[in-house]
C-alpha cells in the first residue's frame, strides 16, 4: 500500500459523495467524529474551521491593508502593538486550548451535561483574566510603546490604538475562548458563523474610522483599533446568545451557571501550562521585535507587512491543526487512542500539502504581493525578503503546529511548553541576535532565525508524538 493509498482510503458504500460532506461541514454536521471514515471527519471538521481562521485573519489583513496607506510609522505601531497582544494571545489560547481538550473528552465520553459544565467555567475564567489584564493595559499602553523601543512619533501617534487595543484585549480573550467551547464540541460551524458577522462589521468600520468617511469622524490608526474591537465584541454577544440558545452538540442551561470548583481546578491545572506555552512563544516574538526594532520603522513595519500576510494563511492553517485537536479529544474520550494518532498523521499531510504550495506562490510572487499592502519604497524590499524567508518554512510550520495541537487536544500541554521553550528561547532568540546585531546580518538574520526555530519544533514535535504518551494524559 503506497503512502497516498494508507492516506486516502478508498471511499465505503456509506461515505458520502465530496461536495455533499462540503455542504454538511458548512451546514453543520451532527456526526460522530469517533467513528465513520477518518477522512470525511477531517474534512467536516476542517473546512469550517479553516474558515472561522481565514475570517480572524481578515481582522489582521484588514487593518494593514487600510494603515499601510498612512505611512510607515502608523504600520509599525500596529506591529509593536501586535507584539505586545501576543501575550494576550496566549492566554486565550492557553485557556482555549484546555477548553478543546476538556469539553472534545466530555462530548467523545457522551456525557454533554459535564461539558456544559466545564464551558461555564471555561467562561468565569475567561472573563475574571479579562479585566485583570485588560484594565492596566489600556491604563499604561503609552509607556509600554516606549518600553518597546517606539520612537517618540510612534508614541504620540500610536497611543490611541494601543489604549483601545490593549485595553480591549478581553474581546479576543472571550473570541478565542468561546470558539473553543464549540470547537471541542464539534460545533466548529458556529465558530465560523459568528465571525461572519465580526468581521462585516470590522469590514465596514475600517476605512470610514481611519479616513473619515461619511459621518464618522477621521481617527487614523486609531480608528483600526476602534473598528477591530467593534467588530470583535459583537461576535462575543453572538457566542453568548447560540451558547444559552443551545446547539446539536451543547447548550448552557440556568442549571449550569454556577461554579464548580473541582472541574475549574481540573481547568486551571491544565490552562496554566497551556498559558505558559503559548506565553513562551508568543513572548519571544516581542524580544523579536524588539531586535528587529534597532534597525529602524522601515524594518519593523516591512516585518510587520510580512507576518500579516504569512498570518493569513498560517491561521487557516491552525484551524485543520484544531480539527485533530478535536479528534484528538473526542477519540481519546470514546479509548480509541489508534484513531486519534491516526487522524493526527493524516491531518499534518494535508496541512503540508496547502503550505507547502502557499510557499512556493510567496517565494515566486513575494514583491507584487507586498506591494498590494505598502508601497512605502523603504519597506517593500525588508518586506519581500521577510515573506520569501518565512515561506521556506512552510511544512515544517504545517507538521509543527498540526503535532502540537494533537498534545493540546490529549490534555498534555506540557509537552508543547517544554518544546516551545527550547525552540522559541534557548535556539531562535540566541540566534536572532547573533545573526542580526553579531553576523551584521540586520533584519533579515532575525527572519531567518524564525524559519530555523519553527523546523527544529516541528521537528522535535513528531518525534515526542511518536513516543505515545500523550495518549496517557487524563483530563
Amino acid at each position: 500500500m503506497s503512502v497516498l493509498e494508507w492516506l486516502m482510503p478508498p471511499p465505503t458504500e456509506g461515505d458520502r459523495g465530496f461536495w455533499s460532506s462540503v455542504r454538511e461541514a458548512l451546514k453543520g454536521s451532527h456526526q460522530d467524529y469517533t467513528t465513520g471514515n477518518l477522512n470525511r471527519a477531517i474534512l467536516l471538521l476542517a473546512i469550517p474551521m479553516v474558515l472561522e481562521m481565514v475570517l480572524e485573519s481578515l481582522f489582521a489583513v484588514t487593518d494593514v491593508f487600510w494603515v499601510g496607506r498612512l505611512g510607515a510609522n502608523a504600520v509599525a505601531t500596529v506591529g509593536i502593538t501586535e507584539s505586545m497582544l501576543a501575550l494576550v494571545f496566549a492566554i486565550g489560547l492557553g485557556v482555549s486550548m484546555s477548553t478543546t481538550a476538556m469539553v472534545a473528552r466530555r462530548i467523545g465520553e457522551k456525557d454533554p451535561e459535564d461539558a456544559a459544565i466545564a464551558s461555564v467555567q471555561a467562561v468565569v475564567v475567561g472573563l475574571t483574566i479579562s479585566l485583570v489584564v485588560g484594565i492596566p493595559a489600556g491604563i499604561y499602553a503609552p509607556d509600554l510603546l516606549r518600553a518597546m523601543g517606539a520612537s517618540p512619533e510612534i508614541v504620540a501617534g500610536g497611543s490611541g490604538y494601543a489604549r483601545i487595543a490593549l485595553g480591549g484585549c478581553g474581546a479576543i480573550i472571550m473570541l478565542f475562548l468561546n470558539n473553543a467551547i464549540f470547537r471541542g464540541a464539534g460545533d466548529a460551524a458556529i465558530a465560523m458563523r459568528l465571525l461572519w458577522v465580526s468581521n462585516i462589521i470590522n469590514l465596514i468600520l475600517d476605512p470610514c474610522l481611519i479616513f473619515g468617511l461619511g459621518p464618522f469622524p477621521r481617527m487614523g490608526v486609531t480608528g483600526a483599533a476602534l473598528a477591530t474591537f467593534t467588530g470583535r465584541s459583537f461576535g462575543v454577544l453572538y457566542q453568548f446568545y447560540r451558547l444559552l440558545k443551545g446547539t446539536g452538540r451543547i447548550h448552557i442551561l440556568a442549571r449550569h451557571l454556577r461554579l464548580n470548583v473541582r472541574v475549574m481546578l481540573r481547568l486551571l491545572r491544565v490552562s496554566v501550562t497551556g498559558i505558559l506555552q503559548f506565553a513562551i512563544a508568543n513572548a519571544s516574538w516581542i524580544v523579536l521585535v524588539r531586535i528587529i526594532s534597532i534597525f529602524g520603522a522601515a524594518a519593523v513595519a516591512g516585518y510587520t507587512i510580512a507576518i500579516r500576510i504569512v498570518v493569513f494563511f498560517i491561521l487557516p492553517s491552525w484551524g485543520l491543526s484544531n480539527a485533530a485537536a478535536t479528534l484528538v479529544g473526542q477519540n481519546l474520550g470514546a479509548k480509541r487512542p489508534d484513531r486519534a494518532a491516526q487522524s493526527v498523521w493524516q491531518t499534518g499531510f494535508y496541512n503540508m500539502l496547502f503550505l507547502g504550495v502557499i510557499g512556493v506562490f510567496f517565494i515566486v510572487f513575494a514583491t507584487p504581493v507586498v506591494k498590494l499592502f505598502v508601497s512605502d519604497p523603504a519597506v517593500v524590499p525588508i518586506s519581500a525578503i521577510a515573506l520569501r524567508t518565512f515561506s521556506c518554512g512552510n511544512i515544517g510550520y504545517a507538521y509543527g503546529m498540526v503535532m502540537l495541537q494533537a498534545f493540546n487536544g490529549a490534555g498534555d500541554t506540557l509537552t508543547p511548553t517544554i518544546v516551545n521553550f527550547f525552540g522559541f528561547w534557548v535556539l531562535e532568540l540566541p540566534l536572532a541576535w547573533w545573526l542580526a546585531v553579531t553576523m551584521r546580518w540586520h533584519a533579515e538574520g532575525a527572519f531567518l532565525s524564525i524559519v530555523i526555530a519553527e523546523c527544529s519544533i516541528a521537528a522535535a514535535g513528531m518525534v515526542l508524538f511518536r513516543r505515545g504518551r500523550w495518549a496517557r494524559q487524563r483530563i
